[in-house]
């Protein structure tokens, strides 16, 4: 091509689009006086043009250059105003990335120039930096992104049977043998990732950040790397990082696999703050194409709001940044396929300048969208802002991270005294929070773990965090972790504690399994993985971060099996409707029934005991459940933090029999029958009995 031009063009779609014979590029910008294409060598390196582009339709800009092909490598420069007090930052000096890029070459290489002020100068970010920052920013690549997806159908798995499984891209495959290559897209694709996932039983892969993030100059400095992903600077490109040859049809690649396999892809996004950090971070993209429209300020406009503890907070107010995040969830959906969204710190996306709003446009934008309010919504429902602690708080159709199950569930368990009415309101859904608007139980998402803080192992190892490897003498991550280390602080040889940890362990995962709401399994948890106590491993690319799949423990994963399994065979264990106890029409019996370990029922004094340790729970489907979901009689459940105890087991209708299918104390093969109305659980031990016809007397009903 010897020749290139720019054309009139088209304002919309934003972004650059291939239309078979050349690019259109389109642009947002309110403040701006112009917007820059530049155009560079097939080698990334040499800048061959620029455009500014010619058209406006209000305050997008636009232009179409004839001839360019998937490949090209482009840029932008923004030119406007540079008055920081009023919030401007424009600096045509600095090469900016699309906000709309669909692929980037690579990731920023830190140099001062990056900055649109001058590092060190008296006025510090009021000054004006005039070096040129192209050598050190990657370049967009222009993409077609049409996939051949065949005939094949999403599993489209409702939350009342998913079981959600948390991993890191890299993370879970780097050290995993069989999977290839190494760390990427592909290698969750592997045949030895897909047997993994396929032979545990969950449903759902949740990813950590895949849109293109930053490295933090802080990290780099120090060595170490942003591991997890949260410093979002492309909300259309997946990270480089995770692409073997470049190609974004690995990713599509991998949600086809995944979904050929029946297993669902949620992607970990981060929309509530850039990785541009506060005023004095680099100008890369949205600082340099309009600091003012894409970033909250504060009353004095040369400083960003920090909700998020991250430097920034994304201007959701703004109806061209909202249209940006919407634009790009359709993106991910409709065009990769992806099949739900974990919303990292989602109160800060509801707020409004008085604070939380569950009324915010974001949330009226997805509840009418004829694409988005069909996929699988996820809230982490906090931020670190003023009145951010919004558990319960979000509408229809959000599911929400839930911590106080987290919480409740691990103080139980260490023996806290008083909480056994905290295990209780958590194992039936959390219906405090939840039991509103018309909201689901599977609207809680229960967690024990999470990428955030100890993994399971390390919860029963581990009393005190051990982070010094992040350079930040220990004091990085959370301070109190509601966990145990049974007297050692750290592996033992002790085959006593060895076995009361392994036993802890299957005691949580069983509590998780056996809860109302939709269950959320840590990766590397089913073969108890150990970051050597390190609770915030959000910088460490190495060992300390990956799953150690050389040590897997087989029969804690044998476990997690044998859990998951229970569960999709008891649909009262996946109920959409809240257990209120309350008596149902069917048979006069209550869908709750809470016990003490003779066989009463418990009465507030008992609920009020600092010292109880054991929790009995006879469950039903709901009272108010149709007549097509009722699947089965009755479920009995008993949660002993305690010493060995006889429980009575309530008495079984007529033709059938109590099986005893979940043990945490034996892993020996079940089920089992009750020898009379008195059965034995031993100390600190989950059991789960069902009921089911003796041979001879029907089909079993499970």
């Amino acid at each position: 091509m010897t020749q290139i031009m720019i054309r009139e063009g088209r304002a919309a779609p934003l972004g650059a689009t291939f239309d078979g014979e050349g690019v259109n590029f389109a642009v947002f910008s309110e403040n701006a006086s112009r917007i820059t294409l530049c155009l560079f060598s097939e080698e990334g390196k040499t800048e061959t043009h620029r455009f500014d582009l010619p058209e406006r339709d209000g305050d997008i800009r636009y232009g179409y250059v004839p001839g360019l092909r998937p490949g090209q490598k482009y840029a932008l420069r923004a030119d406007g105003p540079y008055a920081p007090e009023d919030g401007h930052r424009f600096n045509y000096n600095k090469l900016l990335l699309d906000p709309y890029a669909k692929r980037l070459t690579g990731h920023p290489v830190w140099h001062d120039a990056l900055m649109g002020y001058t590092v060190g100068h008296p006025d510090g970010d009021l000054s004006f930096d005039t070096r040129d920052s192209a050598p050190y920013m990657p370049r967009c690549v222009v993409v077609d992104p049409s996939f051949s997806w065949g005939t094949q159908t999403r599993p489209k798995t409702s939350f009342a049977d998913s079981i959600l499984y948390e991993a890191h891209t890299k993370g879970l495959t780097q050290s995993l043998p069989g999977a290839a290559p190494k760390g990427g897209f592909l290698a969750l694709a592997s045949d030895r990732v897909l047997d993994h996932l396929t032979d545990l039983g969950v449903t759902a892969l949740e990813l950590l950040p895949v849109h293109a993030f930053l490295n933090d100059r802080f990290l780099v400095e120090k060595g170490l790397t942003n591991y997890w992903g949260y410093q979002s600077i492309g909300f259309f490109a997946p990270d480089p990082r995770y692409l073997g040859q470049g190609d974004i049809a690995e990713f599509q690649h991998m949600v086809a696999r995944l979904h050929a396999a029946g297993i669902e892809v949620i992607l970990d996004v981060v929309y509530n703050h850039t990785g541009e950090g506060s005023e004095t971070g680099p100008t890369l993209s949205f600082r340099g194409l309009d600091n003012l429209s894409y970033y909250r300020a504060m009353p004095e406009k040369r400083y960003t709001i920090n909700d998020t503890g991250t430097g920034n907070t994304i201007n959701m107010d703004h109806p061209m940044v909202l249209r940006m995040v919407l634009d790009s969830l359709r993106y991910w959906v409709e065009v990769m396929h992806v099949d739900g969204f974990r919303f990292d710190l989602c109160a800060t996306l509801g707020r409004r300048a008085d604070g939380f709003d569950r009324d915010a446009p974001f949330f009226h934008a997805l509840q009418q969208d004829p694409v988005l309010s069909r996929v699988k919504l996820i809230a982490e429902p906090w931020d670190i802002g003023p009145g951010g602690y919004q558990l319960g708080a979000f509408p229809p159709p959000f599911a929400e991270w839930n911590d106080k199950y987290r919480d409740g569930v691990r103080r139980f368990w260490r023996g806290d005294t008083g909480h056994v009415p905290e295990l209780a309101e958590r194992i039936t859904g959390s219906a405090l929070q939840f039991d509103h608007s018309g909201r689901p139980a599977t609207a809680s998402v229960n967690f024990v773990t999470a990428h955030d803080g100890f993994t399971l192992a390390d919860t029963v190892r581990y009393r005190h965090r051990h982070n010094m490897a992040n350079g930040e003498n220990g004091k990085d991550g959370h301070g109190e972790n509601f966990s145990d280390n049974f007297g050692v602080e750290g592996p033992t040889s002790d085959p006593g504690i060895k076995a009361a940890r392994a036993r802890r362990q299957r005691n949580m995962l069983a509590t998780l399994m056996l809860s109302q709401g939709t269950p959320m399994l840590l990766a590397g948890d089913e073969i108890s993985n150990s970051q050597s106590g390190n609770n915030n491993a959000y910088c460490q690319d190495n060992p300390i971060g990956w799953i150690d799949w050389d040590n897997a423990d087989a029969e804690m994963l044998d476990f997690t099996k044998r859990l998951i399994a229970f569960r999709k065979h008891h649909p009262i264990l996946r109920q959409k409707r809240f257990l209120h106890s309350q008596e149902r029409v069917t048979d006069g019996r209550e869908d709750l029934f809470w016990r003490r370990a003779d066989g009463k029922p418990m009465e507030q004094p008992d609920w009020d005991d600092p010292e109880l340790r054991v929790l009995c729970a006879e469950m039903r489907m709901a009272w108010d459940t149709p007549s097509y979901a009722q699947g089965e009689d009755a479920l009995f459940l008993v949660f002993n933090a305690g010493k060995a105890v006889n429980v009575r087991m309530p008495a079984a209708p007529s033709v059938w029999q109590w099986r005893l299918g979940i043990d945490t104390n034996q892993t020996t093969a079940l089920p089992v029958s009750p020898k009379g109305p008195i059965v034995p659980v031993a100390h600190e031990s989950v059991q789960a009995w069902y009921l089911e016809r003796p041979s001879g007397a029907g089909m079993t009903r499970r």
